[in-house]
Order: structure tokens, then C-alpha cells, then sequence
């Protein structure tokens, strides 16, 4: 799967979903593969040609999780840029994260996701996510409730 991803000749865009389920929860995935493999991370993946981003999103989580998804507006726009041991770029990703809310499906690991959970927002310590996930979580759910600020 990360064929032609890993040292790229250029920044590859992705998309990602803090998608909110029934009781407030949020979908994580268990990463099948590189950059990320075995780790718990948001829903998403690459950008195809032709594709628009939200039409990338709703499409990355129905495949990872089995959800259908209302996508909802941008939460953060950011680099995931990862190095080798000489320094060279391993990876770059682009990633824009949307505020999603689960919309049908039935909830369930595929493609590119080893295993799938709805986790109360007080409880994702226990998933060790990246920093970036958890803030881009904690802006996701003040936007939900109306809150968010730059």
C-alpha cells in the first residue's frame, strides 16, 4: 500500500476524519500499514486524482471504518513529514482534517485499518495518538459544540 509513497518526489495530500459518532463518541483506526502501522490514528488516506477532498474523506472513512459520513468543515491543514536515519524525507503528507459526523454504516475494520473503536473523548490516553491527533480532536469537538477559536 505505501508504494510510491515512501520517499516521494513531492508532498503527497491526504485527508483525514475526526468523525463524531452517536454519544459524542470519535471513530479511531488501527493503521495497517506505513507511515503509522499498528498505531491508532484518525480515519483517512490519500487524495485520488480527479477526487475532491471531501469526496476523499467520506470515501476513506466508508473504507476504513464502514460509516457513512456528513463532512463538515476543515479542522487543520498540516505537514506530516517523517526523516530516515540519514536524514532523508521518508515521507510527506499534506493532510487536511475535516469535522465529520457518522451518517449510517455499520462500524467495522477494512482496507487500510487493522481494527476500528468508538472511544469517549476522556478516554483516547489510552490509544497513544500523535500530539497533532489529539489537538486536532480536542479543535474538532470545540468547533461541534460551537467553541472553536484559532
Amino acid at each position: 500500500m505505501t508504494a510510491g509513497r515512501a520517499y516521494p518526489d513531492r508532498p503527497i495530500v491526504g485527508v483525514g476524519a475526526v468523525v463524531l459518532a452517536e454519544g459524542g463518541r470519535i471513530v479511531l483506526v488501527r493503521r495497517r500499514y506505513e507511515p503509522l502501522a499498528g498505531e491508532w490514528s484518525l480515519p483517512g488516506g490519500v487524495v485520488e486524482v480527479g477526487e475532491t477532498l471531501e469526496a476523499a474523506v467520506a470515501r476513506e472513512v466508508l473504507e476504513e471504518t464502514g460509516l457513512d459520513v456528513r463532512v463538515g468543515p476543515v479542522v487543520d491543514v498540516f505537514d506530516r513529514i517523517t526523516f530516515d536515519a540519514d536524514r532523508r524525507v521518508h515521507y510527506h503528507f499534506v493532510l487536511v482534517d475535516y469535522l465529520c459526523h457518522a451518517a449510517g454504516g455499520t462500524l467495522g475494520s477494512g482496507s487500510d485499518a487493522s481494527d476500528v473503536a468508538l472511544v469517549e473523548p476522556a478516554s483516547l490516553e489510552q490509544f497513544r495518538l500523535t500530539g497533532k491527533a489529539v489537538d486536532v480532536i480536542a479543535r474538532a469537538l470545540r468547533m461541534a459544540r460551537g467553541t472553536a477559536t484559532s
